[in-house]
This record gives structure tokens, C-alpha cells and sequence, in this order.
């Protein structure tokens, strides 16, 4: 069946879409991230399974079965997951929503929420939204639980600082905030002195989260009932859970 056309600023699977504002390309994300998010080239090229698994070193798979098992299963209630994703993760996590849960996927890039739309099953579950992750649109305590991953390396210091705060301003009391980055693997780890230049070459802002702990960069008012941390492959990947 062809699909209908998608209507722009917004973005969204069903029906009943709303009307929202269009939303600027942050300077930093065309300037530094062009080549693997913002052309359309980039989404032909990286929208490769064995791709992704390859820039992750076999661990895709693994850590996305990390980040789906800290949300549920079955993911009940609300969820948002900030910023789309290369590969499998959001049909893997439709698949897993409780019979009304419901799943809202944002992204500042047309083209990305483009893509993610043609992986996904249409229906009133799922919208897809057109925001900025640093200053989302969604009220405070909105969603019920949130999914951040393999974003907060690709942001400078205040806007990520800006995506944590707004992370958990939308998430309900009780709820919780998922997290999966890059992290600074062990001294002996025989992948470092190759990652720390290529990080630091084509991901700039990527080291800062091998200088720091990303509750670090959580603002001071924070109120966490219990931060969750596990490490990946070495230590190279984190998978975080701040319990709000």
C-alpha cells in the first residue's frame, strides 16, 4: 500500500496531527554532523544494518537489548524517544509497547523522522515529531519513561546540559530516563588510542563523556530517587538510569 505523504514541520503517524512551529537545524549539528545525519546521502549510506553494527563494533545489538530491558517489557504508559536512531531500535521498541502505551519519537531533522517513518507501522500509537531535544514541547511530567541513545556525545556542553533538563522535565515522577553513550573505556582497552582520535576528529564533542560521568552535566536542582550505571565492551559504552 503507498504511503501517504508526510506534511511538514510536523511530523506524525495517525490522523490527528497537530500543527507545530517549523524547527531550526542547530549551526553545530550542520557544521559538524552534515556527513552523517542532515544530507540525504548520509541516511542512504548509514541506514545500513551491518553499518551501524560495524561503527559500534559488534555491539548494536547488545546494547539496544540493554536499553529496551531498563525500559520494560512490555513498555507501558508513555514513552519518548529523543533524537531518531540508525538500525533496528524503534520498530524493536513498538513491538514491545503495552496494548495502550503509546511511543512519540522527536528529531530536529525532517530527513531523519523521513526515514524512521518508513520503518515504522502507521497508527495513533506512534508520532513522530519535529522538536528540538533542548527545548522539547511537551509538558512537564509527560511521558512515563524517556530514551536517549548515542545522542549526548554529538551535542556540545549547554545543549546537552539543555537535552538532560528537558529529559527530565517530561518524565513523571516514579519514571525514568534511559541513557546509552559512549563512555571512557579501561587504560588497556586496545581500541583507545584509536577511538580517542577518531572521536576526537569526526565527533568533536564526543571526549567530553570520557572526561566526565553525564550526571555531571544534569542540572543541580536534579531530584533522582536512584542513578543505575553499566558498563559495555571494555567500558567503552554506558547504559544510564536516572530513576526520577
Amino acid at each position: 500500500m503507498q504511503r501517504e505523504p508526510l506534511s511538514l514541520p510536523a511530523l506524525r503517524q495517525g490522523s490527528d496531527a497537530d500543527v507545530e512551529l517549523p524547527c531550526a537545524v542547530p549551526e553545530y549539528l550542520e557544521k559538524v554532523y552534515w556527513w552523517a545525519y542532515v544530507r540525504p546521502a548520509a541516511v542512504r549510506l548509514f541506514e545500513r544494518p551491518w553499518l551501524v553494527n560495524l561503527i559500534l563494533f559488534g555491539r548494536y545489538r547488545r546494547l539496544c537489548n540493554a536499553a529496551l530491558d531498563a525500559l520494560g517489557n512490555p513498555v507501558c504508559g508513555r514513552s519518548l524517544q529523543v533524537a531518531c536512531v540508525y538500525g533496528a531500535l524503534t520498530p524493536r521498541l513498538y513491538a514491545r509497547l503495552a496494548e495502550h502505551a503509546s511511543l512519540d519519537v522527536v528529531d530536529v531533522l525532517p530527513q531523519q523522522l523521513r526515514n524512521l517513518e518508513h520503518k515504522l507501522p502507521r497508527g495513533h500509537r506512534v508520532r513522530l515529531l519535529q522538536q528540538n531535544s533542548a527545548a522539547l514541547l511537551a509538558p512537564d511530567a509527560f511521558y512515563d519513561q524517556v530514551l536517549v541513545f548515542f545522542l549526548l556525545h554529538e551535542q556540545p556542553v549547554e545543549v546537552r546540559r539543555r537535552t538532560l533538563a528537558e529529559a527530565l522535565r517530561v518524565t513523571r515522577p516514579g519514571g525514568r530516563v534511559v541513557i546509552v553513550d559512549y563512555h571512557c573505556p579501561q587504560a588497556w582497552h586496545p581500541l583507545r588510542p584509536l577511538l580517542r582520535g577518531v572521536l576526537g576528529t569526526l565527533e568533536p564533542f564526543a571526549l567530553d563523556l570520557w572526561r566526565a560521568e553525564i550526571t555531571d552535566f544534569l542540572p543541580s536542582r536534579a531530584a533522582l530517587r536512584r542513578v543505575d550505571k553499566r558498563l559495555f565492551f571494555g567500558g567503552l559504552y554506558q547504559l544510564v538510569v536516572l530513576h526520577c
